[in-house]
């Protein structure tokens, strides 16, 4: 079977991982992108693409393109993937799936609409050390988990990633609640929440607290506390105050304990990796989120993390941006 052509907008930090990524694989070639920024695209030309562009809606009007990863700034992403699934091109989206549940539900509905497949980027689902944690709670050699800790903090828009070759100022929607939907929670929360859904099954209530270390008027950190139907109770604390991001998942069960972290070297050694031109290690799991989309498209199957899985997600967020707890 013939490679799946594909075409990717937004070559920021995690877009250049997505463009470094699509090097690898032999079932995929990567022939279009596009970003706003001419340098950014002077880095795909050196890396052999031909075709790039300012405008993302040239790149969707390139009938040779298959599908699309679109790894833009959230309050883009409704517009974008409306026009892409017109366009009758398949779409990896980066998460969040977008800034509020309404929008997500238009998502979904436009890609249904035009029949083409969604899939959400959640890395981490394809990170080894969570899935062998999925693996031993499916086979019961934890029991029943009884409490759960999550943990992701990062640097978040305060010591913000590279851009092209060289430091890039951080993006003024980083600062523009309206255009993020939220701060540390959706950005963040997004990814843990997804976690604990896929370990423990559907969560049914979820109160937070959120902190203003910076004082802005969207959440640098929060701590929630989610009640799964399965009985599971997990404290969630995501922040954007650390140098370094960590993603760390414990289990308690009646019968084993379990954890697992994920670490991200800091902004310097990232840098560095990507001016090289070589996929950083802890990225590997965009790399495996990659080939299964693309698998999906080969096979005709529904990908997942979908487009309705990720909108549970923005649910109990915005139930948590709800129930608000004090703790001061």
């Amino acid at each position: 079977m013939r490679k799946v052509k594909l075409g990717l907008i937004g070559l920021g930090y995690i877009g250049k991982v997505h463009f470094l990524n699509c090097l690898k694989l032999d079932s995929a070639k990567l022939i279009a992108v596009s970003d706003a920024s001419k340098k950014a695209l002077n880095f795909a030309k050196r890396s052999g693409i031909k075709e790039v562009y300012t405008d993302y809606k040239m790149l969707l009007d390139n009938n040779d393109v298959d599908a699309v990863i679109i790894a833009l700034p959230t309050h883009l992403h409704l517009e974008c993937t409306k026009e892409a699934a017109e366009a009758k091109k398949h779409i990896l989206l980066e998460k969040p799936l977008a800034r509020n549940v309404v929008e997500g539900k238009k998502i979904i509905a436009e890609a249904k609409k035009h029949n083409v497949k969604l899939m959400i980027g959640y890395p981490f689902r394809f990170a080894s050390a969570f899935q062998t944690i999925k693996s031993k709670i499916e086979r019961g050699e934890l029991g029943e988990i009884q409490s759960a800790y999550a943990t992701y903090v990062a640097t978040g828009p305060f010591l913000h990633r590279s851009e092209g070759d060289v430091p890039h100022p951080v993006p003024e929607w980083w600062f523009d609640k309206e255009l993020t939907g939220g701060g540390a929670l959706i950005d963040l929360g997004s990814h843990v929440i997804n976690l604990t859904r896929w370990f423990f099954g559907e969560i049914k209530d979820i109160k937070a607290y959120l902190g203003y270390r910076f004082n802005f008027n969207f959440e640098d950190y929060a701590i929630c506390v989610a009640n799964s139907l399965s009985g599971t109770k997990t404290v969630i604390n995501v922040g954007w105050f650390a140098q370094e991001a960590i993603l760390k998942m414990e289990l308690f069960g009646t019968v084993g304990h379990v954890h697992a972290v994920h670490s991200t070297p800091g902004k310097i050694t990232r840098a560095v990796e990507l001016i090289l031109r070589r996929t950083p290690k802890h990225y590997l799991p965009h790399l495996t989120e990659l080939s299964r989309f693309v698998d999906c498209i080969k096979k005709d199957v529904s990908p997942s993390p979908s487009g309705e899985d990720a909108l549970k997600d923005l649910e109990i967020i915005e139930t948590a941006y709800k129930n608000l707890i004090k703790l001061d």
